[in-house]
């Protein structure tokens, strides 16, 4: 019953998240705000909603475990089954995109996050540390994408805005009453969602024998990435490597820099020594593993996915078992 609650409350919050998203998005739009701004922003921030509120929820009732478990198992999944699984149906080749700087950012806040917990319990000040960062990233995007049109302006080339889907596909005359339904069903929703995923989770920790931590680094870190998992099959089947690479690489910064430094307000937060042990580690090793193929030294082939998409099991199995 209780992993039919986490089920149900997963469900709920990716609804919600995608709800708010919809929603959000149409109201900047019929408002008049840049398109560019949108995507760097309401769309960034909308769409990790659902991991958001976990976090908030979990630190709420005291669940520390499945705060970091699910940043941190989420950076894994990202990095080792959202690009794993794609690359065994259609080789991902990176070597004409350019996501270095992205990749040095997302490197650097790994990095700094780890210290971070490695020096005790996460706390406000942390918070406003990692938030501060995260401006800098969303301003240095924005100046990025602002200098790249004035340059293409200036050549007298189109410049095309490379939106999000969630962009690309919105309304922006979509009548007021539908706009207020979305928001409001993304607002109730995704706290009713993180409710009934964190009771679920730590009811199926507790009939399992694990711990907190070992479900959010499995079972809810899994299901919070399900969303990039099917946009970066969408993209490795487009053939569109920048977007497969970016989504993981933006995903894995937001995780770190917005969610935990929101949830960090609402410590403090006790990281599990489990996480500091083995874990850590592994979301290290694994922002490592996309040196090469970021790069540019060779595409991700159809083994390589494979063998990436198995050291991800093995990674669950042992955080499982090693928890028991």
């Amino acid at each position: 019953m209780d992993l039919v609650i986490a089920v149900v409350g997963l469900a709920i919050l990716l609804g919600a998240g995608d709800a708010l998203v919809r929603g959000a998005v149409a109201l900047a739009l019929r408002l008049g705000i840049p398109a560019l701004l949108v995507s760097l922003t309401i769309v960034a921030f909308g769409t990790s909603a659902p991991e958001l509120l976990i976090s908030i929820q979990a630190a709420l009732d005291d669940a520390p475990g499945i705060a970091f478990g699910n940043v941190v198992g989420s950076n894994i999944a990202n990095v080792m089954l959202v690009l794993g699984l794609p690359a065994m149906l259609k080789p991902i080749d990176a070597r004409d995109c350019d996501t270095r700087r992205n990749y040095m950012m997302m490197g650097a806040a790994t990095l700094l996050f780890a210290a971070l917990l490695w020096m005790g319990p996460l706390d406000w000040p942390q918070g406003i540390l990692l938030l501060a960062l995260l401006s800098a990233v969303l301003w240095d995007a924005w100046r990025t994408a602002r200098d790249h049109r004035r340059e293409a302006a200036a050549a007298g080339e189109i410049v095309e805005d490379d939106l999000p889907e969630e962009i690309a596909e919105a309304d922006p005359h979509m009548a007021v009453w539908k706009i207020a339904l979305f928001l409001a069903l993304g607002l109730a929703g995704l706290p009713l969602g993180a409710h009934l995923l964190i009771e679920g989770a730590r009811g199926v920790a507790l009939a399992a024998g694990v711990s907190e931590a070992a479900i959010g680094l499995t079972l809810v870190a899994l299901g919070t990435s399900l969303p990039e998992l099917a946009t970066t099959i969408m993209a490795a089947l487009r053939r569109q490597a920048d977007v497969a690479l970016g989504n993981v690489i933006g995903s894995n910064i937001f995780n770190i820099l917005a969610i935990m430094g929101v949830a960090s307000f609402f410590g403090p937060l006790e990281v599990p020594q489990a996480i500091l042990t083995i874990d850590l580690w592994v979301m290290i090793a694994a922002a490592a593993l996309l040196a090469p193929f970021v790069a540019g030294w060779f595409p991700i082939a159809r083994w390589m996915g494979a063998g990436m998409t198995a050291l991800y099991v093995l990674y669950a199995w042992v955080a499982l078992t090693v928890a028991i």
